[in-house]
């Protein structure tokens, strides 16, 4: 069996410490996974740029890890609307045989390089980091610097669907198995106001599961779910995008995705204003 080339500079991480220091607070974008309902985070961003609210900090969690590359590397706005366009599966799907999964994520890998000038993490705009999960271990691991691409590429790998992403003799896939909202790693950087984006599908109560699959599904919503709150009450602001219709799997669904982030951001602009207000007050006092 063929061995694969070593891929130049590789994702690392780091040791978590304070990136960014400010006399004002310091923002952090927390975006969640949720495959194709992560277009709403397109939304967000779009609406939050729009208003003169910035990151210092982005930290994202598999569709999350793509949007906030693509931020951190300084596509906003409608820019960031139309690279979101891209980003369907028929151009992100290179099939393969099976192979611990059907999707090599090359494709991924190579579209978010292409979109970034190729420049590594620690080249960007602003302060990212792609969570993964170590699939030996089952530890969350935060990419500081490094390969951007293959970051958000290990960071998107849903098992089963995707292959594992090797870094270093290390497997890792998709980071939403472990830290699915990862507002605790932005408060490790020194985020003052985390503002977190949750695309997760939640699970339906009451309802009837008749066949082995609605049980199956109904338990993998109930697990993320609970993964989901083991951070999301940490956030400063939690927007959750009205996206109960839109599957992980429905691409051809964008634009309201992308529409239900707007809305859902908007309601909450009051919230992060105070919010930035307080901040700044107590900043001000230390």
């Amino acid at each position: 069996m063929p061995v694969a080339p070593p891929v130049e500079n590789p994702p690392v991480a780091d040791e978590l410490r304070h990136v960014v220091i400010a006399d004002r607070p310091v923002i952090a974008f927390v975006l969640g996974g949720g495959a194709a309902r992560g277009f709403a985070h397109a939304g967000v961003l779009n609406v939050l740029e729009q208003n003169g609210i910035r990151a210092d900090i982005v930290v994202g969690t598999s569709a999350g890890s793509v949007a906030g590359a693509l931020y951190a590397g300084g596509i906003r706005g409608e820019a960031l609307i139309a690279a979101a366009s891209e980003l369907q599966m028929k151009n992100l799907a290179d099939w393969t045989l099976p192979n611990r999964g059907f999707i090599g994520g090359e494709r991924l890998q190579g579209l978010i390089n292409d979109k970034l000038g190729n420049r590594p993490i620690e080249a960007l705009d602003t302060v990212f980091v792609a969570v993964a999960a170590d699939l030996r271990d089952g530890q969350a691991v935060a990419f500081t610097r490094g390969n951007a691409g293959m970051a958000v590429r290990a960071s998107s790998s849903m098992p089963g669907i995707f292959m594992p992403v090797t870094i270093d003799g290390h497997d890792y896939v998709d980071g939403g198995l472990v830290s699915q909202l990862p507002v605790r790693i932005a408060r490790q950087l020194g985020a003052d106001v985390v503002i977190a984006v949750d695309v997760s599908k939640r699970p339906v109560h009451n309802t009837v599961l008749e066949s082995t699959w609605d049980v199956l599904h109904q338990a993998l919503l109930i697990m993320s779910e609970a993964v989901v709150a083991a951070e999301a009450g940490e956030a400063d602001v939690l927007i959750r995008p009205a996206i109960g219709g839109i599957s992980l799997l429905g691409f051809d669904q964008q634009s309201d995705a992308i529409a239900a982030g707007e809305q859902a951001v908007r309601a909450l602009l009051p919230e992060i204003r105070q919010q930035l207000v307080e901040h700044t007050r107590r900043k001000a006092k230390r």
